[in-house]
């Protein structure tokens, strides 16, 4: 079988989950045999968008570069993984037009229990007001209306996640079927089922 070029996009506030599952769900298409590319919005900032800062203006530019990107790999049959907050809904709209095969992942979790998380300290650091503009304490992020894929990441492992999302892409024909078990229930096989058949997709 080859496979298909396609953009799996995931957006999501800063520590909600998106370069974990991104990586995770890359390993799993690699075992799998397909060409993968991952693009992290920290690794892009320091190389791609290096001099950019962070007003709206500058993420969008920011958010369409990487876009860009996934456009090239997408057209020549790569897996394009993009994982930035990418926090505005119009850009995000704008890359899934311009790409086609784009399949959006929404990593949602509470900002109270990202705040508590603060792995990297950021948003401790925003609500001292070291940091300005920092996406969900003093500038908006947007949530996707309609995304192929939305994953809990405050309520799920993981692999739960990333198994959610690898099936989903099953079901959308856009990778092979795997005959590997399933880390979720079937309550969430026939959630994850529902969704993609509200959009079209099955």
């Amino acid at each position: 079988m080859v496979s298909k070029g396609f953009t799996l996009w995931f957006t999501g506030l800063s520590g909600s989950g998106k370069s974990t599952l991104a990586h995770a769900v890359a390993e799993e298409l690699l075992e799998r045999g397909m060409k993968v590319e991952v693009l992290d919005g920290d690794v892009v900032r320091t190389n791609l968008s290096q001099g950019l800062g962070f007003s709206k203006e500058d993420r969008d530019t920011n958010i369409r570069r990487i876009g860009f990107v996934c456009h090239l790999l997408t057209r020549n049959d790569v897996v394009a993984i993009a994982a930035a907050i990418s926090p505005y809904r119009e850009i995000r709209d704008e890359n899934r037009k311009l790409i086609g095969r784009f399949v959006e992942v929404y990593c949602r979790c509470p900002l109270d229990t990202l705040r508590a998380r603060d792995v990297k300290g950021l948003y401790a650091k925003a609500r001292a007001g070291e940091i300005k503009g920092f996406t969900g304490v003093d500038d908006p992020y947007e949530e996707p209306l309609n995304p192929e894929i939305v994953v809990e990441t405050d309520r799920e492992s993981a692999a739960e996640s990333a198994a959610k999302i690898i099936r989903s892409l099953e079901l959308m024909g856009l990778i092979p079927a795997s005959q590997a078990g399933d880390d979720y229930s079937e309550g969430e096989e026939e959630k994850i089922k529902e969704r993609l058949k509200a959009l079209g997709y099955i």
